[in-house]
């Protein structure tokens, strides 16, 4: 009897340690530093714990899902408040290849999400509008292609989904960088990994992400006030979702650390993390042969050639030494520490070298205003374009990649997009992409009169090139001023499609620096006669967009010295002909039948507005879109109208004077080069 009550007695007290420990658990919640021990972790589909502590959620099965959650629940009912920050690493199969859906940490009343889709929806809801089977579902998605019908926001981006697939809230991922003080965009299909935190506070959902080696950013890059109080009725799981589809790729979670109270949260011991492993590259090689076990070992070697096999090693090691000095120097480059923030954007010298085959003469294909442009090809045939440029001094180095970095995450359609930039001794190199077809001017200038562009072509690159513009002007988070619009630094892509590259004189632009420090910088006939007083502003752009319509449409540069003194300008030409009511005789004589001469009329005219000697007269290029897409119409303006025919070149003694009397940072190195020309980038 006394033994049956101390049995009751036991397991009274082991119900009530469990009781206790559960409590303690959903109160302080808990750490994860790698799944090494994950007793608590429930699993199913794909999902499943690695050897080295990760936690894998897909690989290269399609059209399968993996689901991981923390397998106690906790209780939302009175407190409605949650804090997370987890460690994680998307890369596809093989480097450069597309991946799968992506992932998503879950708030979900159930850990069982079987019914979810397995080609889409992140393994976590059946459809992107009827919600999901059970309701009450929150998932912060981080997705890395393009949404079937969900979200507007091209790959790769995060969300924030309630109930259904449809983000109500979405962003392209990056974080914010204090030294920059700006967004700096995150490559999340690098399999690089990746710190998200996501914070509930009651009332604002916090989403925020940074790479691994940099601290939690001091601005998240989504906030939204959101009362999730009707969601957070019963007690809820917390853990990850992912599926794939046609496309895979390999999802890991390194970490992850999750707690009810913000002060509470235990810390991510990244130094305790395992690694996980980065896209292939290349094939692997297959193992050594077995050694046969019947092979008999050499016979010894004699005492003399005992003495000849040391020389020969010690003259080899000499040999290797001296190669290894010569291809260490040979591949250098400088790194310092500041450069680490900017490690995604960095290429190796030594990959470059490869790539454009050592810098030969046979990857030459152009040489612009500040270097010589190489083509390349990177490993799985990704071609690129490697501008080298010259600089003398270290001094605003720091302040100069900075500025590549960011100008070179500029998102348009109709601009040569940087990939990156290397650093070797005396020597900057620019990564951009390679745009096969070349500049415009060479089809306008170097080709022969059959390969000329038609005036559909033209009328659609002038198009392209004014879109670009608009978006440096008022597009981007900081207005950027190009400062050598021409065609020469008008890329054609593969569909002929119009990019505008060669960044070699743009800048930020900042309407309280001061004027007199700014020097007149450009070409030759596209330049504003108030840059030598006056300095850069987006008004010197729209003038030298005005002289570069008026060079597409003519088939003339604006400046020919060998032709006539009444031809020699073509901005006066035009307004010459205008005078004498033959307008159109300006037009290029290459143009076929199939020209419509009324929009030809139309860009000419808009040429000589934007090219007004009074800069406040010119239009913006938001309304030049407009005129060029004929959502507007052009204003009355005749050559009686003030500025207007009052053509004031700017003369070539004086523009190579305030050239050459740039600021002490243009003459080292170009002051702010992020788009490189491809091909004939200058002349």
């Amino acid at each position: 009897m006394n033994c049956s009550r101390l049995h009751h007695l036991v397991l009274i007290f082991s119900c009530l340690h469990v009781v206790v420990s559960l409590s303690v658990q959903q109160e302080t919640g808990f750490v994860y530093n790698g799944f090494h021990q994950a007793d608590l972790l429930y699993i199913d589909g794909l999902a499943r714990v690695l050897p080295d502590g990760l936690l894998q959620l897909t690989n290269d099965s399609d059209f399968k899902m993996g689901h991981a959650f923390f397998n106690l629940p906790f209780d939302f009912d009175h407190t409605i408040s949650f804090y997370t920050h987890f460690v994680c690493a998307l890369a596809p199969l093989q480097l450069g290849a597309s991946g799968g859906h992506g992932m998503a940490f879950v708030v979900s009343p159930s850990i069982d999400l079987s019914h979810a889709l397995q080609a889409q929806y992140l393994g976590a809801f059946t459809t992107s509008a009827n919600g999901t089977s059970p309701s009450q579902l929150i998932a912060i998605e981080l997705d890395t292609i393009e949404s079937l019908g969900i979200d507007v926001l091209e790959k790769p981006h995060v969300g924030i989904d309630v109930n259904n697939a449809t983000s109500i809230e979405s962003s392209l991922p990056s974080y914010f960088s204090s030294a920059l003080g700006k967004n700096v965009s995150i490559n999340l299909l690098s399999g690089l990994p990746v710190q998200v935190w996501v914070d509930y506070d009651g009332s604002s959902l916090n989403v925020t992400l940074a790479p691994v080696d940099i601290q939690k950013p001091d601005q998240p890059l989504m906030s939204r006030p959101i009362d999730l109080s009707e969601n957070f009725k019963n007690k809820m799981f917390v853990g990850f979702s992912a599926a794939t589809g046609q496309l895979t790729s390999n999802q890991y979670i390194l970490g992850w650390s999750f707690s009810r109270s913000k002060e509470l949260l235990q810390k991510l011991d990244l130094s305790k993390l395992p690694q996980a492993p980065l896209p292939r590259n290349e094939t692997e090689q297959p193992p050594p042969l077995p050694r046969d076990e019947t092979e008999q070992p050499p016979p010894l070697l004699s005492p003399p050639l005992i003495g000849l096999v040391v020389l020969s090693v010690i003259l080899a090691l000499l040999v290797l030494g001296a190669v290894y000095w010569y291809r260490r120097n040979k591949y250098a480059e400088v790194k310092e520490p500041w450069e680490k923030e900017y490690g995604p954007h960095r290429f190796s010298y030594k990959s470059l070298y490869r790539a454009t085959n050592g810098f030969g003469k046979d990857c030459c294909v152009g040489k612009g205003g500040f270097g010589d442009v190489y083509r390349g090809t990177l490993p799985l045939s990704r071609h690129i374009a490697v501008k080298r440029l010259s600089h003398n001094a270290e001094q605003g180095m720091k302040q100069f990649v900075s500025e590549v970095v960011t100008m070179g995450s500029l998102q348009h359609r109709n601009l040569v997009p940087l990939l990156g930039y290397c650093r070797r001794k005396g020597e900057l190199l620019l990564v951009s992409e390679y745009m096969p077809n070349g500049s415009l001017d060479q089809y306008l200038f170097h080709h022969d009169q059959n390969s000329s562009p038609s005036w559909l072509q033209r009328i659609s690159i002038l198009k392209d090139i004014a879109s670009a513009l608009n978006y440096l002007h008022t597009g981007a988070n900081q207005v950027v001023l190009h400062r050598d619009i021409k065609s020469s630094n008008v890329m054609l892509d593969s569909d002929f499609n119009g990019r505008l590259g060669d960044f070699g004189m743009a800048r930020f632009h900042d309407p309280r620096a001061c004027l007199s420090a700014t020097a007149a910088v450009g070409t030759i006939g596209y330049m504003a006669p108030e840059l030598i007083t006056m300095g850069t502003s987006t008004e010197t752009d729209v003038y030298a967009f005005g002289a570069f319509l008026l060079e597409v449409t003519c088939g003339r540069r604006p400046v020919e010295p060998e032709l006539p003194v009444e031809r020699q300008y073509l901005v006066k030409w035009v307004c010459v002909c205008w005078k004498q009511a033959s307008l159109l005789e300006t037009v290029d004589p290459r143009l076929g039948r199939e020209t419509l001469f009324k929009e030809v009329e139309m860009v000419l005219k808009l040429g000589l507005l934007c090219t007004n000697a009074i800069p406040e007269a010119r239009p913006t290029m938001g309304q030049v879109v407009q005129y060029l897409n004929m959502d507007l119409t052009l204003p009355d303006f005749s050559l009686s109208t003030p500025g207007i025919g009052a053509f004031m070149p700017v003369s070539m003694e004086r523009s190579s004077s305030s050239i050459s009397a740039s600021n002490s940072r243009s003459t080292s190195i170009p002051m702010f080069v992020t788009h490189t020309i491809l091909r004939g980038s200058g002349r």
